[in-house]
């Protein structure tokens, strides 16, 4: 599938307002739940699971990655040839443009559909390639996990042929602040400047 058709699909998936994220595929691992650590999620959105970042650092993804913090989320995979580096390339951008602000009051994470094969050796070097600066972490969990995850993160295709198939995963950036319960999401593969005014909607000024 083009990344046009791509973003046609998520045209309408962006959510902003307060409460849960209103994000697909929450009741389809509604069996998968016992796979989550339990949180302090209130609205038992996000699973609590164990990722390991680029860096070698563990993280709870609830507790220490999203709890009243405002962020980004995406997926990649290092040895994706064509919706993973125009989207990390265009997040790099982004990342110059918020000056300074990320690792600080505003959180970058990337989280691998590949886990088996980048480990944070291989995430490293992915970092390392795109010029990422500190403050975004690149994320591997298990297998399992991962896919608990991309379908509660909504990051699942209505056609499940494309939907199992790695290499037309969707090119999407997830943004927002826990704090006051207010997401969004734009493509990944958006001008840096579009992706940019897109984040800044989640900042408590413009609640």
């Amino acid at each position: 599938m083009g990344m046009r058709r791509r973003n046609f699909l998520w045209g309408s998936a962006v959510v902003i307002g307060g409460g849960a994220m209103g994000l697909g595929g929450s009741q389809v691992l509604s069996s998968m739940t016992s796979l989550a650590a339990e949180s302090g999620d209130p609205n038992n959105v996000f699973p609590n699971v164990l990722l390991t970042s680029h860096e070698g650092k563990s993280y709870r993804f609830y507790d220490d990655l999203i709890r009243n913090k405002k962020v980004t989320i995406n997926f990649f995979y290092a040895g994706c040839g064509d919706v993973c580096p125009l989207s990390t390339q265009r997040l790099a951008e982004v990342q110059q443009m918020l000056n300074g602000r990320v690792g600080r009051d505003l959180h970058m994470y990337s989280i691998t559909l590949q886990p088996e094969l980048d480990t944070p050796e291989i995430m490293r070097r992915y970092v390392e390639t795109y010029g990422v600066q500190p403050g975004w972490l690149f994320l591997r969990a298990s297998r399992e996990d991962t896919e608990l995850l991309r379908r509660r993160l909504g990051f699942v295709d209505p056609d499940p042929e494309l939907d199992a198939d790695i290499e037309s995963h969707i090119g999407i950036v997830k943004f927002g602040n826990d704090a006051i319960g207010r997401w969004g999401a734009c493509p990944s593969f958006a001008d840096p400047e579009e992706i940019y005014a897109s984040i800044l909607t989640v900042d408590e000024k413009r609640a």
